[in-house]
């Protein structure tokens, strides 16, 4: 492995080429190991069109879930950024289709969360809202929120959040994400925070980064069940 700038490194696994955080305990919380590989001498056939393995016909193991295929049903060459894997590399069917829709998220709403929206913000029992810009940190660990004082919400400690909309009934439109509610533990503490952020002054902006964070949550939750 090399060391590069950023507090990164290269290490190169048997799936490829990986650039990840010098220190393991900074990993995103979006990020998701790597899959032990299902040992060559388990896999007599294909796992998903049942080819016998011989000479001609070659296994192949998916970077992401590291079950064996037949090149036939393992060729696709996909980004996996979850993995940090800085090509792409080989998945099954199933697994690309999963991380072709992951890859949007890196590349869309990833930038719209970073980039912040600004929010009424109220925090426990408060009825005071104060006016504040929230993003994600550079490192996805943080939420920062910034107005007149400055706190910070770990996203490894939140517990539940809900995205709350507004708009006609189904049938009449679409919704539009006008706030959310979220649930986390301070540091040090064991007792759970309310967090209550309802969009302000630039509505279309603050309504996309909910949305961005709707769906960041869900791979949030994912990451926690591996």
């Amino acid at each position: 492995m090399s060391a590069v700038p950023d507090g990164k490194k290269l290490v190169r696994s048997p799936s490829g080429l990986r650039m990840v955080p010098e220190n393991g305990a900074f990993n995103s919380p979006f990020s998701l190991d790597e899959p032990l590989w299902i040992p060559d001498k388990e896999c007599s056939t294909c796992m998903q069109c049942d080819t016998k393995f011989d000479f001609i016909t070659r296994k192949h193991h998916c970077r992401r879930c590291g079950r064996c295929f037949c090149d036939k049903c393992c060729s696709q060459k996909v980004s996996l950024p979850r993995m940090c894997f800085v090509d792409p590399v080989r998945q099954c069917a199933e697994c690309s289709l999963i991380s072709q829709k992951e890859v949007e998220f890196y590349d869309k709403q990833l930038k719209v969360l970073t980039a912040g929206g600004t929010f009424g913000v109220k925090v426990g029992s408060s009825e005071k809202s104060e006016t504040m810009v929230c993003r994600l940190s550079n490192n996805h660990r943080y939420l920062f929120l910034d107005g007149d004082s400055h706190f910070e919400v770990e996203l490894s400690r939140i517990s539940s959040m809900q995205v709350l909309t507004e708009g006609s009934t189904p049938g009449g439109g679409s919704l539009r994400a006008n706030g959310m509610v979220l649930q986390y533990k301070p540091p040090g503490s064991q007792n759970l925070q309310d967090l209550y952020m309802d969009t302000a002054d630039d509505k279309r902006v603050a309504s996309a980064w909910l949305v961005a964070m709707h769906k960041a949550a869900k791979l949030l939750y994912e990451s926690k069940d591996q």
